[in-house]
């Protein structure tokens, strides 16, 4: 079942000019489905570099001269390199090519933004655009049902689909937004090997980290400390490992999709915290799955803490799926003060705080002192109107 993705219409314009498209995400986002249902009607060659024999015949082809690459290769209009970064080479491969002018636009699919941003994409530098598919914004989930229409506003929907928005969202906070997991019968077992098979691979089969095991000791303290600022050296004491590997294995984490990080914000360092970041799950099924906590209930114990991390993940999401030119940070004063989410624009500020219940929105007085803009709270009885 295919399900309509809000990038599809950027992809389809860029298929349009000749420079090499990354397309950008974790494993099992979607970023083949969503390429081969765009160029189903279009000649084209999709090769995984997963595969050896694929891998095999791409490094062949690099050996010969442009135009009998493309032609050893059976490539027409569109040539796609799923998973890219497993090919070292792979920016400077296709920058030959592109620079041959060959007659196929080309596509780099990949899921660790360290490999293809800090390398191939150098390689490519002014002959390249880059798109991010996430997992399912919740506007595309909701699209999804028989009852949605997009001539309703956010108010009206929730007033006439209460329940059935509150239904999809509770299994949201629990089981995540990847399609297969929005689409599975069993989401827990998909997510159980997830975590086990693809979103962990690249940096455990690379040999990249010590210990696999200490990556996941990691994940599932992060996944404990949601809205909390990480302290590295504590974090390291508790996991009995360096600094520099704790800072390490986070970089790598963060390259390829499963957490993300915020900054603090801070103009006047006497009155604000202006060092530490937070760390969130870009899906909160991977979170839950770290946890093994599967109760769909919003009785659960951290609620607050899966509706936090779930809302900052559908800004992250937003962010990333319409290339938004913002910022985002965290803040906190030296009083004590906090704001869960500070989304700078340019010039101008916007300040949000995330609470399940309505009732226990009290926004800061003190950022609107310091900035003159007053934090809006994001809760479950408002939350279409920001994220949708």
């Amino acid at each position: 079942m295919y399900i309509n993705r809000i990038i599809q219409s950027q992809v389809e314009l860029a298929l349009k000019n000749k420079k090499v498209l990354f397309l950008l995400g974790a494993r099992q986002v979607g970023k083949t489905t969503l390429i081969e249902h765009i160029i189903s009607d279009s000649q084209g060659i999709l090769l995984n570099m997963d595969i050896d024999i694929d891998r095999a015949r791409v490094k062949a082809a690099a050996k010969l001269s442009p135009p009998d690459a493309m032609r050893s290769l059976g490539a027409a209009h569109l040539l796609i390199i799923d998973e890219a970064q497993r090919e070292s080479d792979i920016g400077r491969i296709c920058k030959g090519w592109y620079d041959a002018k060959v007659e196929p636009k080309i596509i780099l699919l990949g899921s660790s933004s360290h490999t293809l941003l800090e390398t191939a994409a150098a390689d490519l530098t002014g002959r390249n655009e880059k798109l991010w598919l996430t997992p399912l914004l919740f506007s595309e989930i909701l699209a999804d049902q028989k009852w949605y229409s997009d001539s309703l506003e956010p108010a009206s929907m929730h007033q006439d689909f209460g329940d059935q928005i509150n239904a999809l969202l509770l299994n949201r906070l629990i089981f995540g937004s990847y399609p297969e997991s929005y689409l599975a019968e069993d989401p827990r077992q998909y997510l159980t090997n997830l975590i086990s098979d693809y979103l962990l691979k690249d940096i455990f089969t690379a040999s990249l980290v010590r210990s696999p095991e200490d990556v996941r000791r990691l994940l599932v303290e992060l996944a404990q400390a949601i809205g909390q600022t990480i302290s590295i050296n504590q974090l390291a004491a508790r996991l009995k490992l360096s600094r520099q590997t704790v800072n390490r294995y986070l970089d790598l984490l963060a390259g390829i999709y499963v957490i993300f990080s915020v900054p603090a914000y801070s103009t006047n360092g006497d009155k604000e915290i202006n060092k530490g970041r937070k760390y969130y799950f870009w899906d909160n099924g991977v979170k839950n799955a770290l946890q093994r906590e599967w109760v769909v209930s919003t009785n659960r114990s951290d609620i607050k803490a899966l509706w936090q991390n779930w809302v900052m993940a559908e800004i992250f999401k937003q962010s990333r799926t319409y290339n938004r030119q913002e910022d985002l940070y965290f803040w906190q004063s030296r009083a004590g003060s906090t704001v869960d989410l500070v989304v700078k624009q340019g010039n101008t500020l916007h300040a949000f705080d995330t609470h399940f219940e309505e009732l226990d929105a009290k926004p800061s007085r003190a950022f609107y002192n310091l900035y003159r803009t007053a934090p809006q709270t994001i809760h479950q009885n408002n939350f279409l109107e920001f994220l949708t």
